[in-house]
């Protein structure tokens, strides 16, 4: 019943207290600060709040926003505000512990803007008034509070209004923070500055409550603020890391230790979603991250003990700052788990709050940043040393900074390398450095260095992989007082490699231990190997066969930590081969496996841990790594064929996995067979010697004395990494008896026919991409039984077979096979694999008509082939032949209007075969090239066949038509160039490349007469346009070397001078030429000794056209042309890398070149009366014989 009444009569008081201030201020009032102390502030504190929870919501906030918005607008008042100001701050901050104030966007606005004056008048006395400060942070929790019970009612506004609050808040008082540590005459260290912090620990709270509040904004609606709002955000943030790098304001004390985390949290909680550049920040950033990197660990006595035992040590040792009461209590409190510990402590500062009397306690605890129990974790130490675990979440913070910092901008991130990372001495603590290495290695906290692995990962993932490949590793003695930015960086991978290494086998936490293995992988794929020491690569295979053979003592991620170690061994072998590497495993497989039994090396490792059927993972991730053995040094396979052979035969025996286990099982066992077969595949081409399509060419458009040098070898991503070969070296090869036909014939008779007909499509595609890798000497030294059931399941599988993947494989291995030089011998071969691919470049799935086309175009230049070596041979069936080509032209004419992968193929299909279409004198069949297909068909005798691309035709029957061959042929024709002309105006860069070698192919057709061509000035023109304009320089070289292909001026025909001046103008601005692709630097080169080449080619030619403008042309450009003769006979005294035969045969040829042409010009001057210039060319004739 007593506290019923006093209930009411403290609401009584609360409302007359406000009514009669609302009517006062209507009249005319007195002093504003007065009336509110006689009126409000005059009851007891306690008694009148105590009214707060018995009010409606809304009378409360209204009562608080009239209250606020009165005395806020009193600062024009000559009076002491600070009486005034403070009550208002401390009855408000109270009242909102109480009430749930009833809030909008107007009232939200209306609230800070008054504590915004209120605040700005604080800050403005605060550096005299220490007292001052606790008016402020009780304005800032009371925005908290409001936040906290308005959460949902926010709008976006609302938190950019805050937001923009909270900025100013932080601004100001940083502005007193630079006052108080202006520099004086001797510059002070961090100890003694702080020394002035218990004086000055309010400001520092105020800053760590701004940006605690700021952290929590941005984590709720961050993702919505505007980029302006965003960049004023890391502007003050940069400012204060700015000013606390520039001091050296690292201190460590509870006070600090808090402001600490509250910015670095909020730095990352702004850096995470970035919304503009922040590469002017990065080095700043950095700069001031580092100082944190160590922070808490200035005893010394812990720096030894990650590296010295790699075991969790309990921060015990720490020697930190702590009052002698906090020390008293946490000493004597028993232990209690970690959520019991922050239960308590809530109910704690919950009892304070409501207790008047310890309100000035509550204060100095009023801002903790702690995020979660973890904090204090059993893991992280113990009660005896919370400022210990305070440290070390300001080291997490720090590291987390920076990776978020990587993940922002990594590409300015690649120059601080060498600010965060060792060059040295890894492993030395007494060398330790403010690092992420050496945070990893030494950090006695398990956050830190887990931390610390995952930024290093970041780092290591992305523009590194491009970034490192210009370090350079070399011994610190020979770098002199100044390093390169490639040996620094040589010098960071080499300690990398070497902390790596030994974390991976003394680093005892699991969840550490994956990281770094991560951690591994990722530098390893970032290390230019050839650049640095020989014996690293093979250390890193040896360490990590040596981990997987110890084993992990974690019974719960032993597998986990195994596969990630088998992965890191796959990443090593599959670099770049090492000689080293090589000569250690062939050492190892020489010996035997039963003597490598004992001594365990990496083949047997690997070999072993893949025959574990009883864990798919392991295995699995085993065969990954056998395959990449066989992929990168195929020589070592042929010893080990036995033991592969053998675990491929027992994958393939285990069928009972499908009818004992449920869905997840079968797919485990469907992948464990896939990955075996692809081992198999692998190994059967490194045996045999694969090295990719087999080339049918004998027409080296771009093979001339001038381009020789510049003709590279394409690598081939599907074929094993052999070792440079010389030319030699392969002839003899082909010659001898080839590798691979013993184990291609096991292949055949034992795992083929388990594998073909598998149930599972995985292992079918697997089971036919095998013979997309043998080669033309194995597959013609089989049997004929063996050859037919190559021949056979590839058909079968390409045209029956209902799941696209396996049709893909099926076209892919039948376009290598069609490629080897005897398989254009057999007519019947051909047949078939025609049939087959046909159908296949009308099915509907992309992934199939991709390779069936691919196909197609082998098959053609195979067809021609076939046509040459029997050109007089009288086929029994000539008529199917015929059909044959008919086909193929038809089915390549369809393709060209299909996607951009399919009509690069397409137009090369049709390349091939214009090159052999023959065309007999103009006196046949009414004026019109005949055709002579090289079959039975001649001028005088024609055969008639029909217009239709109809497979059903093979079967024999009645062939008839009304048109003849000739004619056909020549319709065949202008369809080609018509698809021609419109692929290179539609097509992407591969196909306009596939148009200038079809072209190319098209003018070696000696029975096509270009001259009488209405085609022939569009196709020269679009050459010359690619010439010219292309930014593919790859397209440039063709189109050049396809403008070379006509023998004689007649066959340029009308085109012949614009040819002339055209290729004269694009050598004379080639210099000029910007290169706006990276990539086609390496061309740049092969461009010019094309174009060279081409040049001369026309220029030996001109002497042969009674064209006066381009004689004229000639004579105009004469002194550019004897610049450019004299700079090419300067060069051909220069030495090559060519063998000397070699070379010099090369340079007799140039000289004959340059000779031809030159003469050619002679004439044409002399021609033209221009006897000046002719004696000049000759001397340069007479110098280019001098030329030895």
């Amino acid at each position: 019943m007593a506290a019923s009444s006093s209930s009411v009569a403290a609401v009584r008081s609360w409302r007359t207290a406000f009514l009669t201030l609302r009517d006062e201020t209507l009249t005319s009032p007195p002093s504003i600060p007065q009336l509110v102390q006689s009126l409000i502030f005059s009851h007891s504190h306690s008694s009148f709040i105590s009214a707060a929870p018995d009010l409606s919501a809304h009378e409360v906030t209204s009562d608080i926003l009239f209250l606020i918005q009165l005395v806020a607008n009193a600062s024009h008042f000559q009076q002491d505000l600070i009486p005034t100001f403070s009550n208002t701050c401390h009855l408000i901050h109270d009242v909102s512990r109480r009430v749930s104030l009833d809030m909008n966007s107007s009232s939200w606005a209306l609230i800070l803007d008054s504590f915004t004056k209120m605040m700005d008048f604080f800050l403005a006395k605060a550096t005299s008034n220490d007292a001052l400060y606790k008016p402020v942070l009780e304005c800032l929790e009371t925005l908290r509070y409001i936040v906290s019970e308005n959460q949902r009612k926010c709008s976006v506004s609302d938190d950019i209004q805050l937001v923009n609050f909270l900025l100013r808040i932080i601004a100001r008082s940083h502005m007193d923070l630079i006052s108080f540590y202006r520099p004086s005459g001797n510059q002070k260290s961090a100890i003694e500055m702080g020394k002035k912090l218990p004086r000055y620990g309010s400001l520092w709270e105020v800053q760590t409550a701004s940006f605690t509040m700021l952290g929590e904004v941005y984590s709720r609606t961050g993702a919505s603020f505007p980029v302006d709002i965003w960049r004023s955000t890391i502007q003050v943030l940069r400012k204060m890391m700015d000013l606390l790098a520039s001091k050296n304001l690292v201190v460590e004390d509870i006070v600090m230790s808090r402001f600490y985390a509250s910015l670095l949290h909020c730095l990352h909680l702004v850096l995470m979603d970035p919304k503009g550049s922040i590469s002017e920040h990065v080095s700043g950033f950095v700069a001031s991250l580092r100082m944190f990197f160590i922070y808490g660990l200035t005893g010394g006595s812990q720096l030894m003990s990650a590296a010295v035992g790699c075991k969790e040590k309990e921060p015990g040792s720490l020697s930190l700052k702590f009052t002698s009461e906090e020390t008293k209590r946490t000493n004597n409190t028993p232990y209690r788990p970690p959520h019991l510990r922050k239960r308590d402590g809530l109910t704690t500062r919950q009892a304070k709050a409501q207790d008047p009397q310890s309100a000035a306690d509550y204060d100095s605890s009023m801002v903790d940043v702690t995020s979660s129990d973890s904090d204090y974790s059993d893991n992280d130490g113990s009660l005896k040393d919370i400022n210990s675990s305070r440290c070390s979440k300001v080291r997490v913070s720090a590291i987390v900074c920076v990776q978020d910092l990587c993940q922002a901008d990594p590409k300015s991130f690649t120059t601080q390398w060498t600010m965060l990372l060792p060059t040295n001495d890894v492993l030395q603590p007494r060398k330790f450095e403010a690092t992420l290495m050496a945070t990893l290695l030494f950090d006695p906290y398990l956050k830190a260095r887990m931390a610390s692995a995952s930024a290093l990962a970041v780092m290591m993932d992305g523009p590194a992989t491009v970034f490192l490949q210009v370090a350079e590793y070399k011994e610190s003695t020979k770098c002199g007082s100044f390093m390169a930015l490639s040996s620094s960086l040589g010098q960071i991978l080499m300690q990398l490699h070497t902390g790596t290494l030994y974390l991976i086998h003394h680093e005892t936490n699991s969840r550490l231990l994956v990281l770094v293995f991560k951690i591994l992988m990722l530098l390893i794929s970032c290390t230019p190997y050839s650049r640095m020491p020989r014996e690293l690569l093979p250390r890193v295979i040896l360490s990590l066969q040596a981990r997987i053979e110890a084993g992990f003592p974690f019974k719960s991620d032993q597998t986990g930590l195994k596969v990630a170690a088998i992965s890191s061994l796959t990443a090593a072998l599959s670099v770049s081969p090492s000689i080293q590497v090589k000569d250690m495993i062939l050492e190892e497989a020489s010996a035997g496996f039963v003597e490598a039994d004992k001594k365990s090396g990496v083949l047997f490792t690997l070999l072993k841990h893949s025959e574990r059927v009883n864990n798919p993972t392991i295995c699995f991730e085993a065969l990954q790594a056998l395959r990449a053995v066989s992929h990168n040094y195929p020589d070592l396979m042929l010893v080990s064929w036995g033991q592969i052979s053998a675990i491929v035969h027992k994958f393939l025996r285990r069928e009972t996995w499908k009818e004992q286990a449920g869905n997840t099982v079968v797919f485990v066992g469907e992948k464990m067979v896939t990955a075996a077969i692809k081992v198999l595949d692998e190994c059967l081409r490194a045996i045999s010697g694969f090295r990719g399509t087999e080339d049918l060419s004998d027409g080296k458009f771009l093979d001339t004395p001038f381009t020789s040098d510049c003709i590279r070898t394409k690598k081939v991503s599907s074929a094993p990494s052999y070792g440079p070969q010389s030319l030699d070296d392969t002839k003899e090869e082909r010659n001898t008896c080839p590798s691979g036909i013993e184990q291609w014939a096991e292949t055949i008779e034992k795992h083929m026919p388990l594998i073909l007909w598998h149930t599972s499509a995985m292992v079918r595609t697997a089971s036919v991409t095998c013979f997309a890798g043998i080669t033309s000497s194995v597959f013609f030294t089989l049997t004929k039984e063996k050859q037919d059931f190559v021949v056979s399941s590839l058909i079968s599988a390409a045209m029956h077979d209902k799941v696209p993947s396996v049709r893909s494989a099926a076209c892919r291995a039948i376009g290598v096979i069609s490629c080897f030089q005897k398989t254009s011998d057999s007519a019947d071969i051909l047949g078939k694999f025609i049939h087959a691919v046909e159908i296949n470049t009308r099915d509907p799935v992309v992934s199939v008509r991709i390779p069936a086309s691919w196909a197609l175009a082998n098959i053609c230049d195979s067809f021609r082939h076939f046509v040459d070596d029997f050109p007089l041979k009288q086929l029994t069936d000539s008529d199917t032949n015929s059909q044959l080509m008919e086909l193929l032209t038809e089915c390549a004419l369809h393709l060209t209007k299909d996607g951009d992968k399919i009509k690069s193929n397409a137009v090369r299909a049709l390349g091939n075969l214009a090159r052999f279409v023959r065309y007999t004198s103009l006196s046949c069949v009414h004026n019109k090239p005949v055709a002579n297909t090289g079959f039975s068909s001649t001028c005088n005798n024609v055969t008639m066949f029909p217009a239709r691309s109809n497979l059903e035709a093979f079967d024999g029957g009645a062939i008839n038509s009304s048109y003849p061959a000739s004619l056909k042929d020549l319709d065949w024709l202008e369809r080609m160039v018509q698809a021609f002309i419109s692929c290179v105006t539609t097509g992407n860069v591969k196909v306009q490349w596939n148009v200038c070698h079809a072209l190319s192919n098209l003018f070696l057709n000696k029975t096509i007469q270009l001259q009488h061509m209405d085609w022939a000035p569009s196709v020269f023109g679009i050459l010359l346009l690619l010439l010219r304009d292309s930014s593919n320089f790859k397209i440039r070289i063709q189109a050049a070397a396809a403008l070379a292909v006509p023998a004689s001026a007649l066959d340029y025909g009308k085109s012949f001078p614009d040819i002339v001046q055209g290729l004269e103008h694009v050598m004379e601005n080639l210099g000029l030429d910007q290169i706006s692709v990276p990539s086609n630097f390496k061309y740049r080169i092969a461009l010019e000794k094309q174009l060279t080449a081409t040049i001369l080619h026309v220029l030996s030619l001109a002497s042969a056209t009674d064209h006066q403008p381009l004689k004229d042309f000639l004579v105009k450009k004469a002194s550019f042309l004897e610049d450019w003769f004299m700079m090419l006979c300067s060069s051909l005294g220069k030495t090559t890398a060519q063998p000397e035969i070699e070379s010099d045969s090369l340079g007799n040829q140039k000289k004959e070149m340059i000779s031809k042409a030159i003469q050619s010009l002679i004439e044409v001057y002399e021609g033209k009366n221009q006897h000046t210039i002719s004696q000049k060319f000759k001397k340069l004739h007479s110098s280019i014989i001098l030329i030895s």
